[in-house]
């Protein structure tokens, strides 16, 4: 049964990889030094001076250094792009947007994936152990469907933009065979990791199936890796020359200087993003059951996902900030037109998609409290918490130049209010944000706080510790933002939030010392699984509807900064769609690949809750009178 299964699922990312290596291997050997269009690819090559008289020596030198000498990138003409009737970049986007948002998934549920495996392993408890199949069981499914997307992705570019492709080509060349072997070895570790689960579950046999998941989050991170240089050298081209000629190794193409900053970030993100997925299908199952005991397991790998999604996502705007640094220093430009262009309006709607984050993920946690008894004694915080919270979300929401009419600015006096105004630059909003991560780092441990009861002598101490670190940091980062943003130069200015950052890492960092020393061996109080309020499920629904739109709406600043360059100084985009679109229709399109890959996650989970459901066998009529 198990066999079958795997053959029936195997074929469709096999066949889509030998599709991708046939295209690869085809442009590969039509060239010669970038392809079959070294027509509109200028060589890098001596100039011959007017009336120099040409010596034959040197002419035979000139033409064996001709033969080897690097190729510039291409200079594609607006004809030279098939016309199909529609936009090309709208295809290529919705294509590129869901392979992402698939990608992601199924690189980041393995990896907590085999973390849960092994505290299962480490304390012998089996819930943990199924909970981490279970939620494989949805990676499974995402997988194909990735494969799927991105077999349509790569047929796209190819087709639509094969000048673009075959100059990446020429640049990355045999890295993309390694990347189609990777997703070989990929698929060959998830489908014997997700199989071969109860054949490999007990003894030493554990540590082989370890050992497979482990594979697989190895070959997966390093498709994510070897995929993030494709994207950072379209922003950022490094080991080429001024017009694109390849003149240092594979190694120096892809290390450019916004590489690591993306990486990290989306490492980070997708781990987030992961989580709130498979918090939705928790949330789902929990809803589908009045199985006391289906909902009090559900209900678990819903705090889980939560946990996994908010704990993760508490350090993301650390690692876009050091993203958005890496930018400004490579090039100014790109990063003002990201801050402060037409994308900035564009900062606005992320307030508001990672407020709502906050605000579901910190809601979820306090009617989760209502679990144990013991969270009596915690509750009265709550409303502080969350008068803190939307506070700063409207701060972090207040825009700095108002859209206005020529009578409405006449009324106001300006672009600027006088009073809301001060709060639209970014001093403020880094003391909002910074305020928000530490607010719901106090849930998270109050939450966990909740069904413990310490037992060491140095309790008393340890909470006014606690304390003393949450009022100082908190006074740090306000007086930093305030008296450095307001009353120094730029300079000080961005200076001080990176102290502001340090303030806020230094409350995650201590709190988790301080209470895993100070609970152990505590008193632990009965928590009741299942014992919590409907409407907090749909908290869980929330988050992934904010994480796709939100990384979907951070992609397309991404890619948008490039502005009319394919890759950015080297190879000029003279599409018909070269210029960064109106925020009305880049909303459309972000909204509607959300929509399609919420749809393609009902299926996702309609399709796994469908191998649990066994038809009971009709009895026929008349049998056994």
């Amino acid at each position: 049964m198990m066999h079958g299964k795997f053959i029936k699922l195997f074929p469709l990312p096999l066949l889509l990889m030998l599709l991708f290596l046939g295209i690869s291997t085809a442009l590969q050997a039509a060239e010669p030094g970038v392809s079959n269009v070294a027509d509109r690819i200028a060589p890098v090559g001596r100039i011959q001076l007017a009336g120099e008289p040409p010596l034959e020596a040197e002419s035979e030198v000139a033409a064996a250094e001709e033969a080897v000498e690097p190729m510039a990138a291409p200079r594609p003409m607006r004809s030279n792009y098939p016309d199909i009737g529609v936009s090309s970049r709208a295809i290529v986007w919705v294509l590129a947007q869901l392979h992402l948002f698939f990608g992601a998934l199924v690189l980041a549920v393995p990896l907590f994936v085999l973390i849960i495996e092994l505290v299962g392993l480490f304390t012998g408890d089996e819930r943990y152990d199924d909970m981490a199949h279970e939620f494989m069981k949805i990676s499974l499914t995402g997988f194909s469907i990735t494969a799927i997307f991105g077999g349509s992705l790569t047929l796209a570019l190819f087709l639509l933009y094969p000048d673009f492709m075959a100059y990446m080509m020429h640049v990355f060349g045999a890295q993309l065979l390694v990347y189609a072997g990777l997703f070989f070895f990929e698929t060959f570790f998830l489908y014997t990791y997700y199989y071969g689960w109860n054949a490999f579950r007990y003894g030493n046999k554990k540590w082989v199936h370890l050992s497979l998941g482990l594979m697989l989050n190895a070959s997966g991170l390093t498709i994510m890796v070897l995929a993030n240089s494709w994207a950072t050298f379209m922003m950022a081209p490094s080991g080429v020359n001024e017009v694109g000629a390849v003149v240092g190794n594979i190694w120096e193409v892809m290390k450019g200087p916004l590489w690591n900053p993306i990486n990290l970030h989306r490492f980070i993100a997708n781990i987030a993003f992961g989580g709130a997925v498979v918090g939705a299908y928790a949330a789902f199952k929990f809803l589908s059951t009045n199985d006391p005991e289906k909902r009090a397991h559900y209900d678990w790998m819903g705090y889980t996902s939560n946990f996994i999604a908010i704990l993760a996502f508490l350090p993301l705007p650390f690692a876009g900030y050091w993203l958005m640094a890496e930018i400004y220093a490579y090039s100014q430009q790109m990063g003002i037109t990201a801050m402060g262009g037409i994308l900035a309006w564009l900062f606005i709607l992320q307030a508001v998609l990672i407020g709502t984050i906050l605000l579901a993920g910190n809601f979820y946690l306090w009617a989760g409290m209502s679990r144990t008894d013991g969270s009596e004694r915690y509750k009265w915080l709550v409303k502080f918490i969350a008068l803190v919270l939307v506070v700063t979300f409207l701060i972090w929401i207040t825009p700095h130049t108002l859209m206005l009419s020529a009578s409405e600015i006449s009324l106001l006096g300006g672009t600027h209010h006088s009073i809301l105004g001060p709060l639209g630059i970014m001093p403020a909003k880094n003391i909002a944000v910074n305020l928000m991560l530490i607010v719901t780092f106090l849930s998270f441990q109050l939450y966990r706080r909740s069904d413990k009861v310490a037992t060491v002598s140095w309790a008393p101490a340890g909470n006014a510790l606690m304390v003393a670190i949450y009022v100082v940091a908190i006074a740090n980062i306000i007086f930093l933002g305030v008296y450095y943003g307001y009353f120094t130069n730029t300079v000080y200015k961005v200076g001080s939030s990176v102290a502001q950052v340090v303030s806020t890492l230094v409350v995650i960092i201590s709190g988790i010392i301080i209470d895993t020393l100070m609970f152990k061996n505590a008193k632990i109080l009965p928590s009741h699984w299942g014992r919590i309020p409907d409407r907090a499920q749909y908290a869980l629904f929330a988050l992934p509807i904010a994480f796709t739109w939100l990384m979907g709406l951070m992609g397309y600043v991404r890619s948008s900064v490039k502005t009319h360059w394919h890759v950015y100084t080297v190879m000029k985009d003279n599409s018909p769609d070269n210029f960064i679109p109106a925020i009305a229709y880049a909303g459309n399109m972000i909204t509607l690949v959300t929509v399609l890959f919420l749809l393609c996650l009902l299926f996702m989970f309609w399709v796994a809750n469908l191998s649990e459901t066994r038809q009971v066998k009709p009895v026929t009529a008349g049998k056994g009178a």
